[in-house]
């Protein structure tokens, strides 16, 4: 047995060395064959393809599956990244946009308040906020124009879109404007187009609330809420704001004015208008004068 194991190793080795060399001539002569420039032998070509391939339509589907899902890999890869690109610039675009929005509100206001000038016949003068008071119980900014430009207390500030506060304090230099939002701030106000009267009452909040309506049923959420110029401290038709509702139910203002960007204030000149004696005081109807009576008669005078 073991002879014979023997024998058929030996002839094992010479048997495959042969098969290997016959498949490479086989190889070698279908490549010169291949290779042939004959009218007869691409006959024979096509022949031998056409006989073939259509066999090895399954053996060829593996590799189309995956040549197609390796392409659209690629094709998701792509469009995956495109759509990244299209998100940032979307992201870029809105920033721009924002910048846009901002730049023109300013360059708008800017344009509206371009009369700085000092002179006494203009309306109104502008003035640039330096400071503001940075306390939670006191709502005011200091501008840089004072007496030395006219300044005088109770003056109405505007933004150039909506009314802001009043001047409550004179310097040389400089003036304190008492914000809407402040807690001393009052002002009289007519809610459009109801026509109603109302009082905007400060309470440290961005949105005063609205008190002493004739008639609430008739005023609705976005009505316009201008000054009335009762009192004769402010003009009469400066916008103030819109009604707005607050989660309770109750009416308040959503002022015009952007605080949050509060650069440049008109002071509105109003030469017309009682001045205030005295910042944050009440103003007063005139004393009447004193009655003079009568000496009282004497004990023993018929």
């Amino acid at each position: 047995m073991a002879k014979h194991g023997t024998n058929s190793e030996d002839y094992a080795g010479p048997l495959k060395r042969l098969l290997l060399a016959v498949l490479l001539l086989c190889l070698v002569g279908l490549f010169i064959f291949w290779r042939i420039d004959s009218p007869r032998a691409e006959r024979f070509r096509a022949q031998i393809v056409d006989t073939v391939m259509p066999g090895f339509d399954w053996a060829m589907a593996p590799v189309t599956g995956a040549v197609r899902i390796l392409r659209d890999f690629q094709s998701y890869q792509r469009i995956y990244d495109q759509n990244q690109e299209l998100r940032r610039e979307l992201r870029r675009m809105t920033a721009w946009k924002e910048a846009a929005l901002q730049l023109e509100q300013e360059n708008a206001r800017l344009r509206d308040l371009n009369n700085v000038r000092l002179d006494p016949r203009l309306t109104y003068i502008t003035g640039v906020v330096l400071a503001d008071s940075g306390s939670p119980f006191r709502q005011s900014v200091l501008i840089n124009v004072g007496s030395r430009d006219g300044i005088v207390d109770g003056w109405a500030t505007m933004d150039g879109i909506g009314l802001v506060g009043r001047i409550s304090g004179v310097g040389a230099n400089t003036s304190r404007v008492i914000l809407l939002t402040d807690a001393t701030s009052r002002i009289p106000a007519i809610i459009q187009p109801s026509g109603q009267r109302a009082l905007i009452t400060g309470d440290n909040s961005a949105a005063p609330p609205i008190d002493f309506l004739e008639d609430p049923d008739q005023v609705r959420p976005g009505d316009r809420i201008v000054t009335s110029g009762d009192g004769e401290v402010f003009p009469p038709g400066l916008l103030i704001g819109q009604v707005a509702e607050d989660p309770g139910g109750r009416l308040r203002v959503r002022l015009a004015a952007d605080y949050e960007r509060l650069e440049f204030l008109r002071v509105l000149r109003d030469h017309g208008a009682r001045r205030v004696g005295s910042p944050s005081a009440l103003i007063l109807p005139a004393t009447p004068p004193a009655i003079e009576l009568p000496p009282a008669p004497e004990p023993g005078d018929g």
